[in-house]
């Protein structure tokens, strides 16, 4: 089973100085990570939250791969729908090159409806634009040179994209999906699957398994380590300290909930968790002591999980996962 990080910078506080100290806190988290023997840091992109999340993931990860050497580097996701595709393609050969082929591109068609009406975006086009950005992104990686492209949301006059990135044809492709027809869609698409920190470990299992039933009906191979399982991270050793992770947890359960509902309370996005906020902390995510955790990693890997992606703010719990869970997976 492979391992790696998930999530973002957590400002300090408001103004230049708590961004600076945040983002530096999250720099030094990601290094102390290669350190420790952690396969890859996945980078979210959100916007207009007031919270201080991450807008502008590929610019930091460039910054990463300055500061690091082995440890991979992924977007999970990069939201198409608001970006120009010929830009993300460049931007992220860029990364790819700088990074000497230590990129994965990790992509998504966003969940949160105040972004798209921040960008005045109707989130009705997120899957019209998604894949048409991506349409545009796989030809400008193909090598075939110049190209033109006459869409319904971009287009282009005879174009080439520089550079090339430095894994051919392109870096991995990871796609974040939960609904059934987006999971088999995914699976047809050879794209690795994105799956997320919110679900019950039940619910994972069975997106996991229409993923991977669809990937053997395309006649493509099915590699445990082909989908990433984000799973929030709590090392709690006493009652004391699981109470008030559970507490933490499910207060930012929530505020997720929040974001992936319409402002009607109409629509909800497959991100969204049970609705049982106690529910949805106990049976998803990886919280006690370590020997806990680590029969919940196995029953994972039973299921077929392969690849784990870590989400917490605390570098000792990384480093106490590091030391006393990791290696029951070597």
């Amino acid at each position: 089973m492979k391992f790696g990080i998930f999530g973002g910078v957590r400002t300090a506080g408001p103004g230049a100085e708590g961004y600076q100290s945040g983002y530096q806190a999250y720099v030094d988290m990601v290094v102390e990570a290669e350190r420790l023997g952690y396969h890859a840091s996945f980078l979210v992109e959100h916007h207009f939250t007031g919270s201080g999340q991450v807008s502008a993931s590929l610019n930091l990860l460039t910054f990463l791969a300055a500061r690091t050497s082995r440890i991979r580097l992924g977007t999970a996701v990069l939201v198409l729908p608001w970006h120009d595709p010929v830009l993300v393609a460049e931007q992220a050969a860029t990364l790819d090159l700088l990074s000497n082929g230590r990129f994965d591109f990790g992509v998504g068609k966003g969940y949160r409806f105040a972004e798209f009406a921040g960008f005045r975006i109707a989130i009705d086009e997120a899957g019209p634009r998604f894949e048409e950005a991506m349409a545009v992104i796989r030809r400008a990686w193909n090598g075939e040179g110049r190209f033109s492209h006459r869409g319904t949301y971009w287009s282009y006059d005879d174009i080439v994209v520089e550079p090339a990135p430095v894994q051919r044809p392109h870096p991995p492709f990871w796609l974040a999906a939960g609904r059934p027809e987006s999971l088999e869609a995914a699976a047809r698409g050879g794209f690795n699957l994105l799956l997320d920190q919110f679900q019950t470990f039940s619910v994972t299992a069975e997106r996991l398994a229409v993923y991977r039933r669809a990937r053997a009906a395309a006649g493509l191979p099915v590699d445990p380590t082909g989908a990433a399982v984000a799973r929030h991270l709590a090392i709690a050793r006493t009652p004391g300290e699981r109470a008030a992770a559970l507490e933490r947890r499910m207060k930012a359960q929530a505020v997720m909930n929040a974001h992936g509902t319409s402002a009607d309370g109409g629509r909800r996005s497959s991100m969204v968790s049970d609705a049982d906020l106690l529910k949805a902390a106990e049976e998803g995510v990886l919280l006690g002591p370590p020997e806990e955790i680590v029969e919940r990693l196995r029953w994972l890997a039973a299921e077929g999980v392969g690849y784990v992606l870590l989400n917490t703010a605390s570098v000792d719990d990384l480093r106490v996962f590091a030391d006393e869970v990791m290696p029951a997976f070597a």
